[in-house]
């Protein structure tokens, strides 16, 4: 069913059933729902329709600002099926704190954790060195047809995962890395380092090449005018990859289904698909580990959020 259609059949069926414009109990009943009217409507949008507004109008209901499908998982998260079905939107009338037991116990989601943190911390720390080496060397080093090999890198951001996934898993195969953490990271850092080394470059071409000849005049080594200098001068740059990479790598699910097949080994994405098929009609318990899942990413965010929007203009604008 369509936006679209949805919108109609539900306008259709207030206009059959409802002669009265304010007998919103007999409209919403002829239409097969009780109870909790608003979370009716929530729960429309959750599923990634638009709101009726012109029936939320009719009913006297007003239409929330804050994201709903953000307030659907977490206020599920503590609810038991009971009140997730009368109230979809209100606060649980017993909050279920044993939701978050049984999703890190049966669900397993402390082995997932702990794998997620043992691949994303080396992803991250591997392909930010990688990427601020690259960018160095493409942003102040005098290298023969530099700018063709810099091409043949930004070919890597072309590619999407779909069309090497397969030929990467051969190789990982034959090296013995396939259904292991090491073969996951490696093929992670080996991926994120076209997009790293292509926006840190940008950054460090914005710094005036006269302050590295005059610390190369100094006496300064490549390594102390990259690592006291450059570095320090594109914090906010490297905080806002930094984010990206925790993000893209915390998430990151086709790789890992193809890499990993023990669930002792996945991470929280594919640990997740795999717990939501296995508690499919616990709803509550599903919330949970959606919540679960996006806590680290949010807390990352808070802390290094005034860097993100820095970082990302950094290397925007050249005089």
């Amino acid at each position: 069913m369509t936006k679209a259609g949805l919108l109609v059949s539900t306008n259709d069926v207030a206009r059959q059933h409802n002669g009265n414009a304010n007998s919103s109990d007999s409209t919403l009943k002829a239409m097969g729902y009780h109870g909790d009217y608003y979370g009716i409507a929530a729960t429309a949008e959750i599923m990634g329709f638009f709101y009726n507004k012109p029936l939320m109008k009719q009913l006297g209901l007003s239409i929330p600002k804050t994201p709903l499908h953000w307030r659907a998982c977490w206020s599920a998260a503590f609810k038991s099926k009971s009140d997730l079905i009368t109230k979809v939107f209100g606060l649980p009338t017993t909050v279920q704190f044993s939701n978050i037991k049984k999703a890190w116990v049966q669900g397993h989601f402390s082995t997932y954790y702990l794998n997620s943190i043992i691949v994303v911390i080396p992803v991250v720390a591997g392909t930010i060195a990688l990427s601020i080496t690259n960018a160095y060397a493409f942003a102040y080093f005098r290298i023969w047809a530099k700018e063709v090999v810099f091409g043949l890198i930004l070919l890597g951001m072309t590619i999407p995962m779909e069309v090497v996934i397969i030929q990467l898993y051969y190789h990982l195969l034959k090296l013995g890395l396939l259904n292991t953490l090491s073969g996951l990271i490696l093929a992670q850092i080996g991926m994120g380092i076209p997009f790293g080394t292509f926006f840190l470059r940008g950054t460090l071409k914005e710094f005036p090449r006269s302050l590295v000849e005059a610390a190369e005049i100094d006496g300064a080594s490549t390594w102390t005018i990259l690592t006291k200098i450059l570095v320090p001068m594109a914090s906010s740059s490297i905080m806002a990859l930094i984010v990206f990479f925790f993000t893209w790598t915390w998430n990151e699910f086709l790789l890992t289904l193809v890499v990993i097949h023990k669930d002792s080994l996945r991470t929280l994405p594919v640990g997740m698909a795999f717990f939501q098929g296995r508690y499919i009609g616990d709803t509550p318990l599903i919330a949970m580990g959606a919540s679960l899942m996006t806590i680290p990413i949010i807390i990352l965010y808070i802390m290094l959020q005034k860097y993100v929007i820095s970082g990302i203009t950094a290397g925007a604008l050249k005089e």
